[in-house]
């Protein structure tokens, strides 16, 4: 890590010395509850960009909704490029934050047309984790979380998107220190997942997360990691 970091930060972006609950552990009692995970794409990776910035700050029912109107007013990006911003706006108002999104959208398409050529984001897969990563979030708005959905969900590579469910488990389990980010929470987890295992484990978490290990009423009694998590039965 640069330097520049501060002893503190520094210390957050390292994973902890021991792991209260190993990932081999958590791999076999979550796919055990949820089932094995297959990656499939839901969409190519301009698409997933797309969504994606729709699902900040919404549900992902929203963003789909948004998503689907979008696609149906104004068909292709080039056209969204074109748009009037309001017109946009209009299409996902039900994703939330139409204004601001639609804006951002608009200033993605062009950024990525004016730097690639082309309204597409395939030629990523032929890049190293770490420029990839760079490339996206070089975006406007488009942040770690973002970034590492695309290149995960859409391209294949061996991103650890966190979103606040993942953060929340994660945290609670003993995988990232206190006070970790769910920004810096990216790195630490990547530093200790192998790569193969990356996408199964982001899809197991987020359902643990969704389903059991629930942000203010976790349901510990039915946790299968209760048994060797540090934070079983303290949120209650």
């Amino acid at each position: 890590m640069p330097s520049r970091l501060s002893p503190a930060r520094r210390r957050r972006l390292s994973p902890p010395r021991t792991l209260p609950v190993s990932i081999e552990y958590i791999f076999e009692k979550l796919e055990l509850e949820y089932g094995p995970i297959e990656w499939q794409p839901r969409y190519n990776a301009l698409d997933e960009l797309i969504f994606t910035v729709l699902t900040q700050h919404t549900s992902d029912l929203n963003a789909e909704r948004a998503f689907k109107e979008l696609q149906k007013r104004i068909p292709t990006w080039i056209e969204v490029i074109e748009a009037d911003v309001k017109e946009i706006a209009r299409a996902i108002q039900s994703g939330g934050l139409a204004n601001q999104k639609s804006v951002r959208i608009q200033r993605i398409l062009n950024d990525i047309l004016e730097r690639h050529g082309a309204l597409e984001l395939e030629f990523l897969k032929d890049f190293e984790l770490d420029e990839a990563r760079v490339w996206l979030t070089a975006l406007p708005g488009v942040g770690p979380k973002t970034a590492a959905v695309v290149m995960a969900f859409a391209l294949g590579m061996p991103a650890m998107p966190v979103d606040t469910h993942i953060h929340r488990v994660s945290g609670r389990v003993g995988l990232i220190r206190a006070g970790t980010s769910a920004d810096d929470a990216h790195v630490v987890l990547e530093k200790i997942v192998q790569p193969e295992d990356r996408f199964n484990l982001h899809v197991l978490l987020i359902t643990h997360g969704r389903q059991l290990c629930k942000a203010r009423r976790p349901l510990c009694d039915r946790c299968p990691l209760a048994g060797r998590c540090p934070s079983s039965g303290k949120f209650v």
